[in-house]
């Protein structure tokens, strides 16, 4: 793919809602940087000569006072609505003018047209006059938020036609075979839905896939759909700043949400859709205290998952231990809403699903609530993952699960110091081609880099998970719990077996395992694995995953792994 052009003092962009509020900012910054021109278009008008009543009037109370007596002067009766629809005329113009000397004072030019997007017929009757646009940066939005039982038609109307029917517009008034940048500014309400923006959320989503449709079908264009956070200035009223607290979603500043704009397009690698935010967590389910049962049945497809040709052991695709975890951890997330696993105890293997000829049509995940409390919290579940075949009930997996709405501090620890001499000289340290005998893990499951110690009783190990794409994760996509940087965890254990006992094994059970953070993912993680006990049949051992600044991701204690072939 052919990279777009950079920004440059040449460069010409069409923005929609870009003289007021966070797209304003968004673009003063870009002229900063580029010196280049604006095209703006909003639905305000200027108001070229104030009336005389308002010039010495800046502030809100000052001049909502100032328009309530004038009114009285002329022997109106004021009223809310009619002193707040001329203070936000007022305003709106001051407003736009304040754009328009920002961007002059930074080197740049503009001129704003008073066209809303939505008017196909102005906006191409303008539009055409420019012949030299190089990009376009779509801002303009509405808001109607409201219950949807309680939303009208025009409601609907009125956000949906400001993003999708604006969007459309500006692209059918512009050649966009010249463009060179495509920004829309969709929000986080699309990505993760909002109480009350049913049709704002619906509105961003097709911008997001607009995004990726469009950079498909025009690649030497950098087009972005950025889901944008709250930002501390735009559409984000109390209720909603209120919302977000609850859901611990950061404000964004304008200064960094800015500068990120200017990263991204300042950016090699184009990315259709960018989220910018902080971590959402949807708010607390509030427990019915009754214990529930729920029953879950579920199609495995090896065609849709395609890390299992990553899994195979003697010639058949096998669910790893950790992606049956996974099944439950992201089940039980789903019903306890705004919960996160913590900790699981006694999960054991009973019977591995293997792709051969013991595999059914259907899997069955049954989850009993064994506790859960409002007060602190909590729910506690043991779950189990069965089948059935010829009128016989399989047990595969099974473990206790707890959930906790907020997860405790994660503990220290400290990466030892290398000790080269204690570490075998190995040839190489292509661990998946050399030590196959335990390593048998293909692209979606290796991240074994290098030993930092090795005793027979003790050693840490450097690892690095590549992520993989959402197709290849299939029905077990990595959310908050991460089965494969897991299961690449354990490998270091498989290299000790082999060098000091010439024996290969797998996971059978585990006495505990808590997660205080995700494991991290595209950047180097360090396991410490301590041997508990080994014998001719097993090995017992302790495992302590954390990242480079000694932030403990997970543990696992007791693990207990049984010797499968010589």
């Amino acid at each position: 793919m052919k990279l777009a052009k950079r920004i440059n003092s040449s460069s010409v962009f069409l923005v929609s809602g870009g003289a007021r509020g966070v797209t304003s900012e968004c673009v003063i910054t870009l002229a900063q940087q580029y010196q280049c021109k604006f095209i703006l278009l909003g639905r305000s008008p200027i108001i070229k000569i104030e009336p005389e009543y308002v010039k010495n009037y800046f502030d809100e109370y000052g001049l909502k006072k100032s328009i309530m007596e004038y009114q009285l002067s002329q022997a109106q009766k004021p009223t809310p609505i009619s002193v707040q629809k001329i203070f936000n005329q007022i305003s709106a113009s001051r407003e736009i003018k304040n754009t328009l000397s920002r961007l002059r004072q930074a080197g740049g030019s503009a001129e704003y047209f008073n066209i809303d997007v939505t008017d196909y017929v102005s906006l191409q009757a303008k539009v055409t006059h420019f012949s030299a646009i190089t990009g376009i940066i779509h801002g303009a939005g509405n808001l109607a938020d409201k219950l949807i039982e309680k939303k009208t038609e025009q409601d609907f109307e009125i956000v949906y036609a400001a993003k999708v029917q604006g969007l459309e517009n500006l692209l059918s008034c512009v050649n966009i075979a010249q463009l060179q940048h495509i920004v829309l500014f969709s929000s986080t309400s699309g990505f993760y839905g909002n109480i009350g923006q049913t049709d704002y959320a619906m509105a961003n989503e097709i911008l997001n896939k607009s995004a990726h449709l469009i950079q498909q079908k025009y690649p030497n264009c950098h087009v972005v759909a950025i889901n944008w956070g709250p930002w501390e200035s735009g559409m984000v009223t109390p209720e909603l700043k209120k919302a977000f607290t609850e859901r611990n979603i950061g404000i964004i500043p304008v200064e960094v949400g800015t500068q990120m704009l200017v990263k991204e397009l300042n950016s090699s690698k184009a990315t259709p859709q960018v989220l910018v935010t902080s971590p959402v967590f949807p708010p607390a389910t509030e427990f019915n205290l009754e214990l529930k049962t729920y029953r879950i049945r579920r199609q495995l497809i090896l065609d849709e998952n395609p890390f299992l040709q990553d899994h195979i052991i003697a010639g058949k695709p096998v669910l790893p231990a950790t992606c049956a975890m996974s099944w439950i951890i992201n089940t039980c997330e789903n019903i306890y809403s705004g919960y996160r696993l913590f900790s699981c105890k006694n999960f054991k293997v009973l019977k591995g699903i293997i792709f051969d000829e013991t595999f059914v049509d259907e899997y069955i995940l049954d989850i009993q609530e064994k506790a859960k409390d409002n007060n602190i919290q909590e729910v506690e579940v043991f779950a189990r993952i069965s089948s059935e075949k010829s009128q016989k009930v399989r047990y595969h997996f099974s473990g206790e699960f707890k959930f906790l709405r907020e997860i405790p501090s994660a503990p220290l620890y400290t990466l030892p110091e290398e000790q080269k001499d204690t570490i075998p000289p190995w040839k190489d340290n292509n661990f998946y081609q050399n030590w196959v005998g335990m390593l048998f893990h293909g692209v979606s499951f290796q991240g074994m880099n290098k030993f930092i110690t090795f005793s027979q009783e003790k050693f840490t190990a450097e690892c690095f998970w590549q992520k993989i794409e959402a197709k290849q994760q299939g029905q077990f996509p990595v959310q908050w719990f991460n089965p494969y940087a897991l299961d690449v965890s354990t490998h270091p254990l498989g290299i000790w077996l082999q060098h000091f006992y010439q024996k290969s094994a797998l996971p059978a059970s585990f006495e505990r395992y808590e997660q205080f953070a995700p494991i991290p993912c595209n950047e180097d993680f360090y396991v410490t694995t301590e041997i508990k006990s080994e014998s001719d049949f097993s090995t017992v051992a302790d495992f302590v995953i954390f990242n480079s600044q000694g932030k403990v991701s997970a543990r696992l204690f007791e693990v207990t792994f049984i010797r499968w072939f010589t």
